[in-house]
């Protein structure tokens, strides 16, 4: 069920709140280095009107009218998140902000990269074929999707602290003629209908507030024929919402996610049907019997590391890591060399890695939950 009524979108004032509390840091390496970088001013009004939806709340105090008024905000809510957390992803995982498969012997940065090729492949995406990416990031996904297929990506993003990185990385890899960025609100896209040869988004859409309103976005700016591909993170058929464990797992990863409202498998599936698309493809890949979870990096599982190449980035998943970023962190924020609120977002991603790590192991949860579909000719 979507919202009676979108958040007005402003441009302008996201654009000067970007300055007060990014600056010129979107050109800097990255992880740590752009994360001292803040406006503090900026980054203090960025953590209270993000964790005014979670602070003293619990699970088992969350009402209906609770999770409307995170749905109500979903723009304000998801676009400060990765205001906090951007760096911070940059630092602890990648350019591609999401889970993959691994399979035996394959390095983390290249598992990462195969996910983005497969959901490419089965996509069918060719040669200046004209695509969106709805929810790029960073533009990861997108610089590597650019390279396996030719195609010409356009990125579409609510934060422009994002697209400015995203935008920085494509110009220093030499693919800024295969794509380009894109500021707006998934949910009220101000693209034509019919303009795009297939669209796909990978780990994003779960920030909508209705997965119905995203599917139709997209549905509608697809040419007729035209190919929708998407990883979605869904709550799978064990979840049950009246159980107090099950809800505290599913609200530990909203809040260290920047998630409004997640749903479980049948709404996704329901959803697309909805917005007219024919599905050609759904399946858990989470449930294919590969020797490694998805979810073995951030629960320090270091006995399935293939590369020592990747020890750097995945030591700091570990509990261990995250104590000592933890604590880095922390007395930066105390010598004023970190602004104030960066421990706080950094521990908020704590508690989703744990949570996440218990919905996959009793398999509540997934974050790649595969369907395509495909608009029909004649709609």
């Amino acid at each position: 069920m979507a919202p009676h009524s979108l958040e007005h979108e402003d441009h302008n004032r996201d654009a000067a709140f970007n300055k007060v509390m990014h600056g010129t840091s979107a050109q800097k390496r990255g992880g740590f280095a752009a994360m001292l970088s803040k406006g503090a001013d900026g980054q203090k009004a960025a953590v209270d009107e993000y964790f005014k939806h979670w602070d003293n709340k619990d699970a088992k105090d969350e009402t209906p009218e609770t999770r409307e008024a995170r749905r109500a905000e979903y723009a304000t809510l998801t676009r400060h998140y990765y205001n906090l957390a951007t760096d911070l992803y940059e630092y602890g995982w990648g350019q591609s902000f999401h889970f993959c498969r691994f399979a035996f012997g394959e390095p983390f940065k290249q598992a990462v990269a195969r996910h983005e090729h497969y959901l490419a492949h089965v996509m069918n995406l060719k040669d200046n074929m004209k695509v969106l990416d709805v929810g790029c990031g960073v533009g990861g996904p997108a610089r590597e999707i650019v390279k396996f297929s030719g195609a010409n990506v356009t990125g579409l993003n609510n934060n422009d602290y994002q697209i400015e990185r995203a935008t920085h990385y494509a110009q220093k890899e030499g693919l800024s003629h295969k794509l380009d960025f894109v500021k707006g609100d998934f949910m009220q896209m101000a693209f034509p209908e019919n303009t795009f040869d297939a669209v796909y988004a990978i780990e994003a859409t779960v920030h909508a507030p209705s997965l119905e309103g995203i599917y139709s976005q997209i549905f509608r700016v697809l040419k007729p024929g035209g190919v929708f591909g998407v990883y979605e993170w869904l709550m799978t058929d064990a979840y049950d919402n009246d159980n107090p464990h099950h809800r505290e797992i599913r609200l530990g990863i909203e809040v260290g996610d920047g998630i409004s409202n997640m749903e479980k498998i049948e709404v996704a599936l329901a959803a697309m049907k909805a917005a007219g698309f024919e599905l050609e493809i759904n399946e858990d890949l989470a449930e294919r019997d590969d020797p490694y979870p998805w979810y073995w990096p951030i629960a320090g599982q270091l006995k399935y590391m293939s590369s020592i190449w990747d020890l750097p980035t995945l030591a700091r998943m570990t509990k261990a890591g995250r104590w000592t970023a933890h604590n880095f962190v922390g007395a930066l924020e105390k010598l004023g060399l970190a602004p104030r609120g960066t421990q706080k977002t950094a521990d908020s991603l704590a508690v989703a890695a744990d949570a996440l790590v218990a919905g996959g192991r009793e398999k509540l949860f997934t974050p790649m939950y595969l369907m395509v579909g495909r608009k029909p000719m004649n709609a």
